[in-house]
């Protein structure tokens, strides 16, 4: 297929294979990434993407291995549960053995390759060992390149000039390439040996094996990413492991557990929350949720706020982290050319050449319309799980700033709504979550035109006030409480008037630039009832409309209805399931209390879960209707591993499970915990609480749900409320 895919404006992801006819590997360690085939190759054949990548630059666009000449053979491949080491099992094929023309058959010499990523770079080692009996003269060829592509280049953004390709170097066990970029640095890729090749050239190395039966060998690769002003410190092989197993094993103790009555869903869980760790990088301020990989593996502040929701109640160490993180890049000062205003949350931030040369704005770009108000319900839930005041206290300026942003700039006529238009010329047309170009029309398909006043900002908008207004209290601003709550209510009376929809039993996607409604059917609305902002009544009505045949696949709500004019099930954003969009919307039906309707959207996602690889949801499938026996159609793009598909998991066993926390009462309560209907039990394990730790156990009965405290370490009181009456445990 070639066909170009268009997310972010002009700025394309090219689809040059489909997802569906090929598998790859990925493996992250901070800015460090890296993309390759089940042999372990890059570039031997498949998607483009492949590489090893380093702060949004290609530094290995090839590294094939071949065993006398010929492509192994595949006998397996799997990443670690971990998510940390990737392996494969690989065997010689037929091939011409000795000098008299004999032919060594096949699956006779076993190669086994190992690696993993730490600290800008990438180690592996090989072990040869020979199950026939007599030797066997092996040799190892590497093919090797560097293209040095930006991540956009990669995505299909051409250049007019580049930088310059640099002599490489080679020493005895080390191959040098090097690239000098438009920006003036220069870039390099040190490939390092364990032992001396028998012959090397800057495309190739070869190493020479005489094999006996049952004795092994072995080769150590460590593959460094660098910069002039960012050195890469050469590392062991073992070493580096020790480093690196001793990091994963302390950021797994960060995570509650989550153990069911069903082995299929504990491996969705578990996968999501080895690829969440996968994921969250380590930053100055704390851990982030870098968005995704191959094409978003950087802070995205949007995604790193809705990852955050989604896992505060397992680990909140992340919202904390990018609450600091976003207080840190806020925007001080006006720059059209970011789309940034003073108070503005960050969209993205990227540091390759030609984020940096203002190729793409995006080197630290601020063209959300979400995320400001999306930071301050972050800051509030967090401190509502926490009740950290000393963070409270630090984090509130940058709360203040956010509000002042969405009452100047945010509401830019007045009318009382929060608005986007974008001022950079080369910046994102749309500027909420669905930012592709077509993704705001109205119902006869024409595009809206801006500025544009999406229905799910403005709950968004409202619960902000509302939980800042509570983190007023909380600091003795009651003036300024009062004043937040009265804006939060003003606006949900106009909300009402101006976005409900009364024949499409929904609110309207958004009004365009002249305040017409967009009366077409997405899943915006869900996103309404998240916030707070629907009436109640109204509320359901959204909700039924929702998980309506038009709109609900069978894999999850489509982001547009099937009736509507723009309707595709194959397009970025109109047609096509989010699994997170799906996590927020079971979260609107959880805060109005349908818990009929919650099972919908679980199920379904848990049932995709089953039939894609490892478990892993990617970022998005498309949105044709449920066919027996078959999985989810794939979007030929999507990036996987996602973190906010990752954490949708955890979205909805929130939504199902409600855990609050009371932090000044000492007190956690359980308020009329449900489960889906294909558990019939669920341990908690190990979850952090600000005044001590609980593992508890959840069990399915014909009314309701039991709880039972099976750890408590702590003095904290444990309230279980059901819609019968309360019932309390002291511990």
């Amino acid at each position: 297929m070639e066909d170009v895919i268009q997310v972010h404006d002009q700025f394309y992801i090219l689809a040059t294979a489909s997802k569906a006819t090929e598998r790859v590997a990925v493996l992250q360690h901070d800015d460090t990434f890296a993309v390759f085939d089940l042999y372990g190759d890059v570039g031997a054949f498949g998607t483009s993407e492949q590489g090893l990548y380093q702060e949004g630059t290609r530094h290995l666009s090839r590294f094939r291995l071949r065993i006398n000449g010929k492509r192994p053979l595949l006998l397996s491949a799997r990443a670690k549960d971990d998510n940390q080491r990737f392996s494969a099992d690989l065997t010689n094929p037929d091939m011409p053995f000795g000098d008299a023309g004999h032919a060594l058959l096949r699956d006779l010499v076993h190669i086994f390759r190992t690696r993993f990523l730490w600290n800008g770079t990438w180690h592996e080692r090989i072990r040869l060992w020979n199950y026939h009996t007599v030797h066997v003269p092996v040799s190892l060829e590497f093919d090797i390149d560097a293209d040095f592509a930006d991540i956009f280049e990669v995505r299909g953004t051409r250049r007019e000039r580049r930088g310059t390709r640099l002599e490489p170097t080679l020493t005895e066990r080390d191959i040098r390439l090097r690239y000098r970029g438009l920006d003036d640095e220069e870039r390099w890729t040190a490939i390092g040996w364990s032992e001396r090749p028998q012959l090397m050239t800057p495309a190739s190395a070869r190493f020479a094996y005489d094999l006996l039966p049952r004795t092994p060998a072995s080769l150590s690769i460590a593959i460094r990413c660098g910069r002039e002003h960012r050195p890469v410190p050469a590392m062991a092989f073992a070493a580096a492991q020790s480093q690196s197993t001793a990091a994963g094993d302390a950021t797994r103790d960060q995570y509650a557990v989550v153990d069911s009555s069903s082995e299929r869903f504990n491996l969705w869980i578990r996968r999501a929350a080895t690829d969440l760790r996968m994921l969250v990088a380590t930053t100055p301020y704390g851990a982030y949720p870098y968005a995704g990989v191959p094409w978003f593996s950087t802070p995205f502040g949007r995604d790193g706020i809705i990852t955050a929701l989604q896992t505060l109640w397992v680990n909140p160490r992340i919202a904390r982290g990018v609450l600091e993180y976003l207080a840190v890049t806020q925007a001080d000062a006006v720059d059209e050319q970011q789309d940034a205003e003073p108070g503005k949350i960050l969209h993205e931030t990227r540091s390759s050449e030609m984020a940096r040369l203002g190729e793409v704005p995006f080197g630290r770009y601020y063209g959300s319309v979400d995320a400001t108000p999306l930071f301050v319900i972050l800051a509030g839930a967090y401190f509502d799980w926490t009740g950290d005041p000393v963070f409270l206290s630090t984090i509130w300026p940058h709360v203040e700033r956010a509000l002042a942003w969405i009452d100047r700039y945010g509401d830019r006529d007045g009318d009382g709504f929060v608005e986007y238009a974008r001022q950079s010329s080369s910046g994102l047309v749309h500027q909420g979550w669905k930012d592709s170009k077509d993704a705001i029309f109205h119902a006869d398909g024409t595009l809206a035109d801006a500025p544009i006043a999406l229905c799910e900002v403005q709950a968004y908008v409202y619960d902000a006030r509302q939980r800042a207004a509570c983190m007023a209290s909380t600091l003795g601003d009651e003036a300024r409480a009062r004043r937040l709550r009265d804006q939060a209510q003003r606006l949900r009376t106009l909300f009402e008037e101006r976005f409900w929809c009364e024949n499409e039993s929904t609110y309207a996607l958004a009004l365009d630039g002249s305040k017409r409604p967009c009366r077409v059917r997405t899943s915006n609305g869900g996103h309404c009832l998240f916030g707070g902002i629907a009436s109640p009544d109204r509320a359901r009505r959204v909700a039924e409309t929702l998980v309506d045949a038009p709109m609900f696949s069978g894999w999850g709500v489509r982001t547009v209805s099937s009736a509507e004019h723009r309707y595709n099930p194959m397009s970025y954003h109109n047609g096509s399931v989010w699994p997170h969009d799906n996590g927020i919307i079971a979260a609107g039906f959880a805060r109005y209390g349908f818990d009929d309707l919650i099972p919908r959207p679980f199920d379904a996602l848990f049932d995709a879960s089953t039939t894609v690889e490892s478990y892993r949801l990617p970022e998005l499938f498309c949105g044709f209707h449920r066919r027996a026996g078959e999985g989810p159609t794939l979007y030929p793009v999507a990036c996987s591993p996602q973190a906010w598909s990752s954490g949708v998991v955890f979205h909805l066993l929130q939504s199902c499970l409600r855990l609050s926390v009371d932090a000044a009462a000492r007190r956690l309560s359980i308020e009329r915990p449900i489960l889906p209907p294909f558990l019939t039990y669920l341990r908690l394990l190990n979850l952090e609480l600000p005044f001590g730790t609980i593992d508890l156990l959840f069990e399915q009965h014909a009314l309701d749900v039991a709880v039972t405290v099976l750890r408590q370490g702590g003095d904290f009181e444990v309230r279980v409320l059901k819609s019968g009456g309360v019932a309390e445990q002291n511990q």
